[in-house]
């Protein structure tokens, strides 16, 4: 037998060398190998289940005039990542998704879509993979390659970011959406259990995510969904959006309607620790932001296979600090050396100083509750979804 004859019995028959291989491929290229045959199929689905870290494509050059930055970055970067993502979340800046801007090269002015764009994306992705896509007036992102990369607080120009999450053992991460019924004053609070946000033991973190915030009537409503999940067990981290351009599901797809309302990812599973200080007004030099930071880093939120989430006011950033750029995710990367960043700048925020792990619950010891809806602040958030043993970046 020679060689070649060889090589094609090993990769026919032989399934650890086939896996062996296999781990080096990114995903969409395993997925075609996994139609070769049986064996292969079978070793590409082993090695898809190892594949639990999150992955992430950041967008930080403007794109051309007919596609967002995203579109482009996402379309490039799905080819080279080593994940088969289930859940995405993608945030891009408002004005140039859906807006005008100058193409000064061009002359002329550039126009998008808003459907459109996020319909681009949306392609791009499995069909059974749920979307929550956002825009907002500026990005907080971490440039690809390395989960160390300094991140960037971009309020103003082209940017956007997806975060890519895969299948994780023993993590649940779902969607929700709930809009403001003009006939009701009262929200049914039924519509939390079916979401899985109440009679939910393993729920640990709710990002939420409010729209349409200057309409009559919505700081009530936002009142209305955050206070009943406003509890020590639970992390609630989030702010206010300019829109939600994208919510699918297996069962369902949304669209931002004329009334105010709430979309947001909810995480359950009893590994997952989490933890969010929030910055107010106070916090306006290098000191204090890194004093939040502390706070933060006392927390013992393990950093491997973690996530950092940042909501800021858009007045804060290089205004605020007295045009210092960068000031929260610089302090941000100074005691979170390794977990990447994400956010925004919005016109509201969500959170408090609070603490989830699985041996230490903040417990209510009183009738108190957190204000957890602010303005001109930041909600600095770490999601820890566990340990793992995949060991794709």
């Amino acid at each position: 037998m020679d060689a070649a004859a060889k090589g094609g019995y090993v990769l026919a028959n032989l399934a650890e060398v086939v896996e062996r291989v296999l781990g080096f491929l990114p995903t969409k290229a395993l997925l075609r190998a996994a139609c070769v045959c049986r064996l292969w199929r079978e070793c590409a689905r082993r090695t898809l289940r190892t594949r639990q870290r999150i992955a992430w494509v950041s967008a930080l050059e403007p794109g051309p005039a007919e596609n967002h930055a995203l579109v482009r970055a996402l379309a490039r970067e799905l080819e080279k990542v080593h994940v088969l993502p289930q859940t995405v979340l993608y945030i891009a800046d408002a004005e140039t998704f859906s807006g005008h801007e100058e193409c000064h090269e061009q002359k002329k002015a550039r126009k998008r879509n808003s459907k459109e764009t996020a319909l681009a994306l949306e392609k791009l992705l499995p069909k059974r993979c749920q979307v929550l896509g956002l825009v907002t007036p500026g990005i907080v992102v971490t440039p690809m390659g390395s989960s160390s990369n300094q991140p960037q607080e971009i309020e103003e120009g082209e940017a956007g970011f997806a975060l890519l999450f895969p299948k994780i053992d023993g993590v649940k991460i779902h969607t929700f959406h709930f809009s403001k019924d003009v006939k009701n004053r009262v929200f049914d609070e039924s519509k939390f259990a079916e979401a899985g946000l109440k009679n939910n033991p393993d729920l640990r973190v709710v990002l939420l995510f409010g729209y349409n915030s200057w309409k009559t009537g919505a700081t009530r409503f936002f009142h209305q969904i955050v206070n009943p999940l406003n509890e020590k067990s639970i992390i609630l981290a989030g702010g206010q959006v300019e829109s939600f351009t994208s919510l699918t599901s297996e069962n369902n797809q949304a669209q931002p309607g004329d009334a105010c309302g709430v979309v947001g990812l909810a995480f359950s599973g009893p590994q997952i620790q989490s933890a969010t200080v929030l910055l107010d007004q106070d916090v306006a030099d290098e000191r204090t932001a890194e004093a939040a930071m502390q706070r933060l880093k006392a927390a013992n939120i393990p950093e491997h296979n973690t996530i950092g989430f940042m909501f800021a006011c858009v007045g804060r950033g290089y205004r605020h600090y007295k045009t210092k750029r960068n000031m929260e995710a610089d302090a941000f990367r100074k005691f979170f050396p390794n977990v990447p960043l994400f956010g925004f700048f919005g016109h509201g925020e969500i959170g408090c100083d609070r603490i989830v792990t699985g041996n230490f619950v903040l417990r209510e010891c009183n009738d108190i509750k957190d204000d957890l809806l602010h303005g001109y602040t930041t909600v600095m958030t770490l999601i820890h979804l566990g340990s793992t043993k995949a060991n794709q970046a």
